[in-house]
């Protein structure tokens, strides 16, 4: 598929940007309490309360889930939210078939890019309270950089994907043993972006525009990426479930999913078990995520689905933001194509008359997707821990049966 839309997500653009299959709106969400943000008086009061067939259990999108799933094309966690209910909630597949330890709601999944979010969410915590500008430049708050990033890439740029850096290349084979090890290898690897185009050209999120901004938050906050995060985003959310696990609690925590790799030859392994495999597939060729001792900072970290619609939630309610930081975070920046745009570290997109907001990630052997719907007031999950399932159609068959959008609806050219 070559569409950027919501409806049609390219694959390299699905595992840089998340792909609009996970869409967002120009400001923030209503999500079954007052909102502070002012979209949600333009939807019909009636329209919040509707529950549509589709997504009860047993409904068009509890079929379609199932029946992959007994297919063997799907393993992991579906779960719909409405105004603080739970809707709908399956869990299908082994989180790890070693110990015989099915997926279920309490499992945290690999998140990938599903996790940049958060890290946006803690630099306009760090805006609000006076300590960050976005109109800084890099060179404000971190030193090593080429003149021309350190002047003249500023943090807009690196949120909104529009800084003009590109994406250096990673060491996909080493296994690394500590977390300062990851912390000191992705330091040094933000430093090697190059300028490769004019700041405020889109860049499809380069690797640099979120490597940049988790430096940020280190260097005023005084803390790791993943300490700051972990208090100030998930614990302020109730997200219990949720953390930057290490490969050692990845391979012993049964509440932790393990991803299962689909090899060149038709068979699967788990991957965090067998650190000498990686994927065959040509945009994540030989990459093994388990390689990494925690996911880099400013992306990825494991979350279950009951914590991402907590994340929703704390987002439309004030937890996190206050309203007009919250309209700055989901605000469209760029245009991507018909109803399709860029916001801060997540696309936008309008899909049957609606906004709908979110993140997508893929990596070998696991995907995630978190959708809002703010005019709605509903939340939709998807977490998979199984290389080969349609992931793409079944975000489109979650907005589908949320929306009523038919095929093509808020599609991008």
């Amino acid at each position: 598929m070559d569409s950027d839309s919501v409806r049609g997500v390219d694959r390299r653009r699905l595992l840089r940007w998340g792909g609009l299959a996970a869409g967002a709106p120009l400001v923030g969400a209503h999500l079954g309490r007052p909102s502070p943000l002012p979209a949600t008086r333009d939807a019909p009061p009636a329209a919040r309360d509707v529950i549509p067939p589709d997504t009860r259990p047993g409904g068009a999108y509890d079929r379609y889930v199932a029946k992959l799933a007994a297919e063997g094309r799907f393993s992991g966690v579906v779960l719909l939210s409405h105004r603080g209910r739970t809707v709908l909630s399956r869990g299908y597949g082994m989180a790890d078939r070693e110990k015989g330890i099915p997926n279920h709601r309490g499992v945290a999944f690999n998140l990938s890019s599903a996790g940049k979010p958060f890290g946006a969410v803690a630099v306009l915590q760090l805006v609000q309270q006076g300590k960050v500008k976005l109109s800084d430049t890099v060179g404000t708050y971190l030193t090593g950089f080429p003149k021309e990033i350190a002047e003249r890439v500023t943090v807009h740029h690196l949120l909104s994907g529009t800084s003009g850096l590109n994406s250096p290349e990673e060491d996909l084979q080493r296994v690394f043993q500590s977390r300062e090890e990851v912390h000191e290898f992705y330091e040094q690897w933000a430093r090697r972006a190059k300028q490769v185009a004019p700041p405020g050209t889109p860049t499809d999120h380069a690797g640099a525009e979120v490597a940049i901004p988790a430096l940020i938050v280190e260097a005023v906050t005084g803390r790791t990426y993943w300490d700051h995060v972990e208090e100030h985003v998930f614990r302020r959310c109730g997200m219990t479930g949720t953390a930057f696990y290490t490969r050692p609690q990845w391979l012993t925590d049964e509440h932790i999913a393990h991803s299962y790799m689909r090899q060149a030859d038709g068979g699967v392994v788990d991957a965090v078990r067998n650190l000498d495999k990686g994927s065959p597939d040509p945009y994540q060729l030989g990459k093994n995520p388990g390689r990494l001792f925690v996911d880099a900072p400013g992306d990825g970290g494991f979350a279950t689905a009951p914590d991402l619609v907590r994340f929703a939630h704390a987002l439309g309610d004030g937890t996190l933001l206050d309203r007009p930081h919250a309209e700055i975070l989901t605000g469209a920046k760029v245009p991507l194509g018909k109803d399709a745009f860029g916001a801060y570290s997540m696309p936008v997109a309008i899909v049957g008359g609606q906004w709908v907001f979110g993140r997508a990630g893929v990596n070998p052997g696991s995907f995630a997707s978190w959708n809002i719907y703010p005019y709605t007031g509903w939340v939709g999950v998807v977490l998979g821990n199984h290389d080969g399932a349609p992931f793409q159609e079944i975000i489109q068959r979650e907005i589908q049966a949320v929306t009523g959008a038919s095929p093509g609806d808020g599609e991008g050219g």
